[in-house]
C-alpha cells in the first residue's frame, strides 16, 4: 500500500518545469474517494516553507507540522516536522546538511552521512508536499536522477500534460510525472506550468491545490492509463501462456479434503483446466504436451486471501506469493472494477477477485466508500447497486445506523448477496448476527462484544485500544465468552479474523519492522523497507503488561473459536501476499495443525463463496490455479513462503522473477 503521498525524451524534461516561484500561501484539499477529508496549507518567506498537514480517517489520520529550506538545486538543507501520525503517535523528525555532512534523526532512525554529491532526504512522517519537491529537484537534476536519504535512488520521467485542459481552461496543462525508486511501481504527481505541485492523485487518497480543484476523476483517468502500461508491461515479461496441454510429473499432492500428501503424482492440464490426476505410472503425457518436472516438490490448491484492498502492486505481491484467489473488501466503484477485468484478461498481474461492496453511514467517522447512506431508501439503492455490478458481498462499516441494518441484509440476501462487516457502533456483535449478517471481519469484534456494557462507540481508536487494554480478560472457559462462541457456531456465521493486524497494533515499538516482515523487509528497496515499519499504538502507561498479552489471548481465542466449528477464513488487510503467509504461521501458532489451515487458506475459503465448484482442490474439472512449493507447508506452516511456481488461468509465473521485477530481491535467487 502506498503512503498517503509513451515517456518522453529527457530533453523535453528541462523544458516543461522551472524552479516554483516564491509561494505566499496556498491551500490544498485532501480527499479519500472523492470525499473531502482534510488540508495542507504552505506558506513560504524569509527562503523557507511551512506546510500544515491533516486529515481524518476514521478517528485516525496525521497531523503534521513541517518547515524546510531548500538549496539552488531544490534539494533539501533543513527539515523539521512535528505532529502526530496516521495512529496519533508523536513525530519528531529532523534534517540537516552542513560543511558536507548530512544528519537526520526521526522515531526509527538516526544517522549521518559524508557526501559528494547531491543527496535528498525523504521524511518518513513528511507532508505531501514533499513529493513536489522531490519532482522538482530531479527535473533539476544531473540525468534527473538523485541519490536518497538515508538510501535509494530515484528518477523521473515525463508522463504527459493533461488531456484537454488548456484548451477547457484557456490555461497551461498540468503534467503529469512519474518517479521510480520509491515504491514497487512508479509514484505519480501533478505540477502546474510554473512548476507548483498540483496535485497527488489516488484512488483512496488525493491532495489537490487550486490549479487542480475539480479535475480529480480527469487525473485520475489519465494515470490510470499510464498505470495500465506498466502494470501490462509488467504482465507481458512475467507470465509464460501454457500450452494446449501440461502435465506436471513427480509432484507431492496435497489434497485439503482429507489433508493427505500424496507422493509420485501427476496432473494432468488442458488449457486452465485440470483433466486427470493420479499416480506417476498411470498418466502418460499426451503427443506435445509441456512436461514440468516437480521433482517431489510439494503441490497444493493457490493460496486465497480474503480481506484484501486491492491497489498498485498489490495483485502483482499476490501472484508472487501463490495467492490465486481473493476478497477485496471495500473499494472505489470506478478503477477497481477495470482492474479486476485485466486481472481477469491476464493484462495485468492479480488473482481471482471476489468483490465485496462497502457501505457506511454519514459523519466524522465515515469510511472510505462513496456509498455512505442516512436512510433505508440510500441502503437499499446501494445495494442493488452493487447486485447489478457483478459483486457477492455487502460490507457494513462501522457508522450504519444499527436500525439499517436488517434492511441492509435482507435486501442483499434477496439479491443473493452475502453480508458482513465491521460490527456498527452501538451495537454488538450478537446483534448485528441477529439482523442478518453471515460474517464479521476483524477478531477485534468478537472481543468488542465482551465490552459492550463499556465500549459503545466503536468507530474511533476504541475498537483497538480498548481490545488491546482487555483481551487477556477473556479466556476461554468464561461462560460469557463460551456462550457467545456457541452461538457465532449455531448461527453457522464465519470468521475473517486478520489476526496480524493486532499483532502489528499491539507490538509496542513502533520503531520495529511489521511482525512477520522481518525476513521480507531486507529484500525490498530501501524507501519501501522505510514503509515497513509496525506504526504501532503508544502503550498507555501502566498498560505494558495487558499491551504484551493482548496477541496471546486473541490466539487463544482464536483455537477456541475454531475448535467450536465457527468457520475461518484467512485475511491480511495488510501487506499483500507476504502479509497472508504470516497470518497462516498466527494460525499455526494458536494451535491449529499447519495441514487444516491449509485447508482454510484453499478449500475452507472456496466454500465460504460457493466457488467449491471450481476452485480450492486439485482434482478433474478445477481450474488449475495451483502452486508448487520447495517444502512441505502441511507439516511446517513456513514452508509457504519457499515458493517456486505459481500457476493461475492457463498462465505459469515464477515468484522470483516477479519480486526481480518489481525491485526486491527475490526469496529464491535466480
Amino acid at each position: 500500500m502506498r503512503r498517503p503521498w509513451g515517456v518522453s525524451a529527457p530533453a523535453l524534461l528541462v523544458l516543461c518545469v522551472a524552479a516554483a516561484p516564491p509561494l505566499a500561501a496556498r491551500d490544498d484539499q485532501i480527499l479519500m474517494l472523492g470525499n473531502l477529508a482534510g488540508s495542507q496549507t504552505l506558506v513560504q518567506s524569509s527562503g523557507a516553507t511551512r506546510a500544515e498537514y491533516s486529515f481524518n480517517d476514521r478517528g485516525r489520520g496525521a497531523h503534521i507540522v513541517a518547515t524546510w529550506k531548500l538549496d539552488a538545486a531544490g534539494v533539501p538543507i533543513e527539515y523539521h516536522g512535528s505532529g502526530n501520525d496516521y495512529i496519533k503517535a508523536p513525530v519528531s523528525e529532523t534534517f540537516r546538511f552542513v560543511g558536507g555532512k548530512a544528519s537526520w534523526r526521526n522515531r526509527a532512525e538516526q544517522g549521518d552521512k559524508a557526501l559528494s554529491g547531491a543527496a535528498f532526504y525523504v521524511p518518513v512522517n513528511g507532508p505531501p508536499e514533499m513529493l513536489g519537491v522531490l519532482a522538482r529537484a530531479l527535473l533539476k537534476a544531473p540525468q534527473h536522477r538523485l541519490a536518497l536519504l538515508p538510501a535509494g535512488e530515484a528518477t523521473i520521467e515525463t508522463v504527459g500534460s493533461l488531456p484537454g485542459q488548456a484548451a477547457s481552461t484557456g490555461a497551461g496543462s498540468l503534467t503529469q510525472y512519474q518517479i521510480s525508486g520509491l515504491d514497487l511501481s512508479p509514484t505519480r504527481v501533478w505540477l502546474a506550468p510554473d512548476g507548483e505541485t498540483a496535485a497527488i492523485a489516488a484512488s483512496w487518497f488525493s491532495v489537490l491545490a487550486p490549479s487542480a480543484a475539480g479535475l480529480l476523476p480527469r487525473l485520475l483517468a489519465a494515470q490510470d492509463e499510464a498505470n495500465e502500461a506498466w502494470s501490462a508491461g509488467l504482465a507481458s515479461s512475467q507470465t509464460v501462456v501454457l500450452a494446449a496441454e501440461v502435465i506436471i510429473r513427480a509432484a507431492r499432492l496435497f489434497d485439503p479434503r482429507d489433508l493427505t500428501v500424496t507422493p509420485g503424482t501427476s496432473i494432468l492440464i488442458r488449457r486452465e483446466r485440470i483433466v486427470r490426476v493420479g499416480p506417476d505410472a498411470e498418466l502418460s503425457a499426451p503427443a506435445g504436451a509441456q512436461v514440468i518436472d516437480a521433482h517431489g516438490q510439494f503441490v497444493m490448491p493457490g493460496l486465497w486471501d480474503n480481506h484484501q484492498h486491492f491497489d498498485d502492486n498489490v495483485g502483482a505481491l499476490d501472484i508472487a506469493n501463490g495467492v490465486t484467489s481473493a476478497r477485496d473488501m471495500g473499494n472505489d466503484t470506478d478503477g477497481f472494477l477495470k482492474r479486476v477485468a485485466r486481472f481477469d484478461a491476464g493484462t495485468e498481474l492479480g488473482p481471482r477477485v471476489w468483490k465485496s461492496g462497502l457501505i457506511d453511514g454519514t459523519g466524522d467517522y465515515a469510511g472510505p466508500t462513496k456509498m455512505r447512506i442516512s436512510t433505508a431508501a440510500e441502503a437499499i439503492q446501494d445495494v442493488d447497486w452493487y447486485a447489478d455490478h457483478g459483486y457477492g458481498q455487502i460490507k457494513i462499516y462501522s457508522s450504519v445506523p444499527p436500525p439499517i441494518v436488517p434492511l441492509i441484509a435482507a435486501e442483499a440476501h434477496a439479491r443473493g448477496l452475502r453480508v458482513s462487516g465491521h460490527v456498527p457502533a452501538f451495537m454488538n456483535a450478537q446483534q448485528f448476527v441477529a439482523d442478518g449478517a453471515d460474517e464479521i471481519q476483524h477478531l477485534n469484534f468478537i472481543v468488542l462484544d465482551f465490552l459492550f456494557d463499556q465500549v459503545k462507540e466503536t468507530r474511533n481508536m476504541n475498537r483497538f485500544t480498548a481490545v488491546a487494554a482487555h483481551a487477556r480478560e477473556f479466556t476461554p472457559d468464561k461462560p460469557q465468552v463460551r456462550d457467545f462462541i456457541a452461538y457465532l457456531a449455531r448461527h453457522h456465521t464465519v470468521l475473517d479474523p486478520t489476526v496480524n493486524v493486532f499483532e502489528t497494533l499491539f507490538c509496542g515499538d513502533q520503531t520495529a519492522v511489521t511482525p512477520g516482515l522481518e525476513q521480507i523487509a531486507p529484500r525490498m528497496p530501501a524507501q519501501v523497507r522505510r514503509g515497513m515499519l509496525s506504526g504501532a499504538l503508544s502503550v498507555p502507561k501502566g498498560e505494558e503488561a495487558a499491551y504484551r498479552e493482548a496477541l496471546p489471548a486473541m490466539l487463544r481465542l482464536l483455537k477456541a473459536l475454531y475448535d467450536a466449528g465457527v468457520t475461518i477464513i484467512p485475511g491480511t488487510d495488510s501487506f499483500a501476499g507476504y502479509g497472508l503467509h504470516h497470518e497462516l504461521e498466527l494460525y499455526a501458532r494458536a494451535g491449529i495443525p499447519p495441514a487444516e489451515v491449509l485447508r482454510l487458506a484453499t478449500l475452507t475459503s472456496a466454500q465460504v463463496i460457493g466457488a467449491n465448484g471450481q476452485r480450492g482442490v486439485i482434482a478433474p474439472g478445477k481450474l488449475a490455479d495451483l502452486i508448487l512449493v520447495d517444502g512441505d507447508p502441511s507439516a511446517q506452516i513456513a514452508d509457504i513462503d519457499k515458493l517456486v511456481m505459481v500457476m493461475k488461468g492457463g498462465r505459469i509465473y515464477d515468484p522470483a522473477r516477479i519480486e526481480q521485477a518489481l525491485g526486491s530481491a527475490p526469496r529464491n535467487p535466480i
